[in-house]
């Protein structure tokens, strides 16, 4: 995909590739505090690396037509890795980022009508009322440092509260954030044993994670119950995701939700959507910083909107584009992990019973076959005609369980970036470079301050 530029592009600082020879127990030292700095640059040229993982063959595909294969042709043959489930399982449970086979078809089936575009429109003035109490308060800040991460984060939790159960999230949003900085601060970083047992041979980390779990479904049964004591008008239209959620019915079975299934998939809704947004928001608003003209693209394009509906949203060409080559340097999901349930053949290569497949697109957006300036940040990419292949952008997954919630999270985003930059300006207070880890999220290795002034 070649892309002509006026002037140079930026090309924002990432970690140093490991080398190619980095020995099993160096990498699996690595792997805890930052994942993308395992990767060396074989696995930027390449299109398929055969490696081993623990006692199983791996494989990191580069290769649009076999990551096509996998998630998408014969996507019931591989399922999530034990490690996986180990880290997703006491945060999500069984829900729809979880579950496998007719489990997962039910609530897929089910939640559907929740995340459709029409239901995506009615929450924007959710999240606009967030946006305008957002900006009030960054107006009394204006000439100070601002922590932005911690401010996306914030804000994001925000609107999905009032999306998920239109209450603010004054009173539990502290809470939230605890049982979100305790998980991955620790029990969402994989250790030895998580990677080496079966998912049936607890660990002790399992026993700590079990002990987390329920104190987090406690935490949101209540939030579930406080948002049913609140009711709704009879007869009235549903007002928010919970209101979908609790209504839904599959429409094959006429089956809803237990109680026990909506506390799962609201904790799922919940921190898939506040957390990757956040991040993806957090990252943006970093480039635009080392990048001033790109920025003032952004707010020359928002600078005559109203921005409060989707067809507002839907005419932020150039924003929405920036958003998509952040996601594209900056995953949030930086590794797509998966386990074969029986052999296959993949792109001419054999695949055995229980061999790993990892799709990262971290590497997959910056493999230097697929993209020109792979490294650099050049939003107009996305506005080109050429349009790069389907399977070798992966912001959101792809296939069958692409994210039920990514029209949801790309209008939140290019709403909450055309707001913030069409009000503000936004630079950096200091110059160290800020590293991406691959942890949970593709994270910051610190949140440096910004300082913002009134456009």
């Amino acid at each position: 995909m070649n892309i002509a530029s006026v002037r140079r592009p930026i090309v924002p600082p990432s970690p140093p590739r490991a080398p190619d020879d980095m020995s099993f127990f160096g990498r699996l030292a690595v792997i805890r505090q930052n994942m993308i700095a395992t990767w060396g640059q074989r696995a930027y040229e390449e299109e398929i690396i055969q490696g081993r993982f623990f006692l199983r063959k791996s494989f990191i595909l580069n290769r649009p037509d076999a990551i096509r294969h996998v998630l998408l042709s014969n996507y019931e043959n591989y399922t999530r890795t034990p490690a996986g489930i180990r880290m997703l399982r006491p945060v999500l449970g069984e829900g729809l980022l979880i579950a496998e086979g007719h489990a997962w078809t039910f609530q897929r089936r089910t939640l559907a009508p929740a995340f459709t575009p029409r239901a995506t429109a009615n929450l924007v003035p959710h999240m606009t009322a967030v946006l305008d109490e957002t900006i009030a308060k960054l107006d009394a800040q204006t000439g100070e440092a601002v922590n932005l991460r911690e401010l996306m984060q914030r804000m994001t939790l925000e609107i999905a509260g009032r999306t998920m159960f239109s209450f603010g999230m004054d009173r539990h949003g502290p809470t939230l954030r605890n049982f979100v900085t305790e998980y991955g601060e620790r029990l969402g970083r994989p250790y030895f044993l998580d990677m080496l047992l079966p998912v049936s041979w607890p660990t002790p980390m399992d026993r700590a994670r079990a002990r987390f779990r329920r104190r987090w479904t406690e935490f949101v049964a209540m939030l579930i119950a406080e948002r049913r004591a609140a009711g709704k008008k009879d007869g009235a239209p549903p007002q928010d995701l919970f209101d979908l959620m609790d209504q839904a019915r599959d429409p094959e079975t006429g089956k809803g939700f237990s109680d026990a299934q909506l506390v799962d998939e609201v904790a799922t809704m919940i921190l898939a959507g506040h957390e990757t947004t956040a991040t993806a928001l957090f990252w943006a608003l970093y480039l635009l910083a080392l990048d001033p003209d790109t920025q003032e693209e952004v707010a020359s394009e928002t600078r005559s909107e109203h921005l409060d509906s989707i067809a507002d949203i839907d005419r932020q060409k150039f924003t929405r584009a920036v958003i998509d080559e952040t996601m594209r340097l900056y995953p949030p999901a930086f590794l797509i992990a998966r386990a074969a349930r029986d052999k296959d053949d993949v792109a001419g290569i054999a695949v055995g019973k229980g061999d790993v497949i990892m799709i990262a697109p971290w590497l997959l957006h910056r493999h230097e076959e697929l993209w020109d300036q792979p490294n650099a940040f050049i939003p107009k990419r996305f506005m080109s005609t050429e349009a790069p292949d389907r399977f070798a952008y992966l912001p959101f997954g792809a296939g069958p369980r692409v994210c039920i919630g990514a029209p949801f999270a790309q209008a939140e985003s290019v709403l909450a970036l055309a707001r913030l930059i069409g009000a503000f300006r936004v630079e950096l207070v200091d110059a160290n470079p800020v590293i991406p880890c691959g942890v949970v999220t593709t994270q910051p290795d610190h949140s440096p301050m910004f300082r913002i002034t009134r456009r």
